[in-house]
């Protein structure tokens, strides 16, 4: 793996080496663990970096045949579990797993050597005499790769006591909330009545009936706004339409706080009138909205009860949305309440449907108002992100692209699997843009070099994130 890895042509290389490869990461959606920054977290083993929380591993690990105690099991040894990652490494190969241990393997601890169960023991005694050290730590890594700025994903309960204190710190780099109010939204949830109970607290509001959640909500992203927060993002299955009226709505949360079924047209009216409600908060505060769509998440009920969510057992779904995705930004568009908005979609056979859905509600008042996410989650690898940029560059403008380079969705701990994947994504998808797509890349490497997002202390102008394409890995 030279530093020509993915760069085929002396074109690529030029853009790679020359103009992207010297941009600083901003990454406006991540899982990092804030408080892990703020106290500049010390890990004890390449174990808990590498295999604390990372699904994508586990799944792997679980197809190679591992047992689940090799993978998220608290009766075996950092040694152990790291041994049976070193084991499926090499069964990993042509799946992105493989490249990304290696790439940061190279970029963050220096080694060159292949993982396999023959080197395994070295490579581990000699990462985990590397974390002592004491730029191997949270921030440390951090400043390695030349992060800039991270957006993390906060719920609307949470206090960001985390956040203030990385500010006041003095750490140079930019820690800033992103508002992620899935639980407020996930009225079929069994917990969902103790969850809105709990932002009622949170907010300092007693909580009787719909009008009153919508009121805590408000005062929650009043504090984000308040915090520095820009930007908010949704994790949800599809978009919706489902017709409702106010007094359905009322009912129906009345309905879900009593703990009574409701039905899949109930469910469907709460989350359009929710998702809309957010957006139009979002509009009022002058912030960007992301969605993220199109996972079907906890497929395997039996290790959903042992283990959680996020664990590695979600996966692409097929959702014929595209109608209520036109719907939904109609409606918000109709009534002047349309803010920028960032499309993921985690279905690589909509790439072409999201990359014409942006043409519709374009309004010239910035460039790239709506946004075609890159490649996510599953997609995000070479073949992902090429597919996602081919659609792109036929039927969109991908010099007004705002590339994100981070791994959605899955990051449990802050690991370096957060960190340096940050970089190793930002390589795979600044490579593949310069290889595949190189012409229209120049222009936009070009524009980049001379366009820095306008950032504050606390805060990143979310306009600013769209018009500084390059500059948003």
């Amino acid at each position: 793996m030279d530093e020509n890895f993915l760069l085929e042509t002396k074109t690529s290389q030029e853009l790679f080496h020359n103009h992207a490869a010297k941009m600083p990461i901003i990454d406006y959606h991540c899982h990092l663990i804030p408080e892990m920054v703020a106290n500049d977290h010390q890990f004890k083993s390449i174990t808990e970096l590498w295999l604390g929380g990372d699904h994508y591993k586990w799944r792997a690990m679980r197809t190679n045949g591992v047992d689940e105690r090799f993978c998220t099991g608290k009766d075996t040894s950092d040694w152990e579990k790291f041994e049976k990652w070193a084991e499926t490494v090499p069964y990993t190969f042509r799946n992105p797993l493989y490249h990304w241990t290696h790439l940061e393997l190279k970029t963050a601890f220096g080694i060159d050597k292949l993982l396999s169960p023959k080197t395994a023991r070295e490579i581990f005694d000699e990462c985990n005499e590397k974390l002592k050290q004491p730029g191997y730590t949270a921030c440390g890594f951090m400043r390695r790769y030349n992060v800039e700025c991270v957006c993390t994903t906060d719920d609307p309960i949470d206090d960001l006591r985390y956040h203030k204190q990385t500010r006041e710190s003095g750490f140079e780099i930019k820690m800033i909330p992103a508002w992620r109010p899935d639980k407020a939204m996930n009225i079929e949830k069994p917990e969902f009545p103790e969850y809105v109970n709990k932002l009622g607290e949170v907010a300092g509001v007693t909580i009787n009936k719909f009008a009153d959640m919508v009121d805590a909500l408000q005062k929650r992203h009043d504090f984000f706004h308040e915090n520095g927060c820009r930007l908010s993002d949704h994790g949800i299955e599809e978009f919706y339409d489902e017709p409702y009226t106010d007094s359905q709505i009322e009912t129906i949360f009345e309905k879900a706080m009593r703990k009574q079924q409701l039905s899949a047209q109930e469910v469907r009216q709460f989350k359009h009138c929710i998702l809309r409600i957010f957006a139009e908060q979002d509009f009022a505060s002058d912030w960007t909205q992301q969605y993220h769509y199109g996972a079907i998440r906890d497929n395997n009920s039996l290790m959903y009860d042992k283990l959680g969510a996020d664990t590695g057992f979600d996966s692409i779904g097929e959702f014929t949305t595209a109608t209520a995705m036109s719907h939904f930004l109609n409606e918000l568009n109709k009534e002047g309440k349309l803010t920028r908005t960032i499309l993921y979609c985690l279905n690589p056979c909509a790439n072409e449907v999201i990359a014409t859905m942006l043409g519709n509600f374009q309004d010239g008042s910035c460039p790239g108002k709506i946004q075609f996410g890159s490649g996510w989650w599953f997609n995000d690898q070479l073949d992902g992100m090429t597919r996602q940029m081919n659609a792109l560059s036929v039927l969109g403008l991908l010099s007004r692209f705002v590339p994100t380079a981070v791994r959605s969705s899955h990051i449990l701990v802050m690991s370096i699997s957060a960190v340096c994947f940050a970089i190793c994504s930002a390589t795979t998808l600044r490579r593949a843009c310069c290889q595949t797509t190189w012409r229209a890349s120049l222009a936009w490497l070009r524009t980049s070099a001379t366009t820095t997002p306008a950032t504050t202390s606390s805060s990143i102008d979310s306009r600013r994130v769209h018009a500084s394409a390059g500059r948003s890995q």
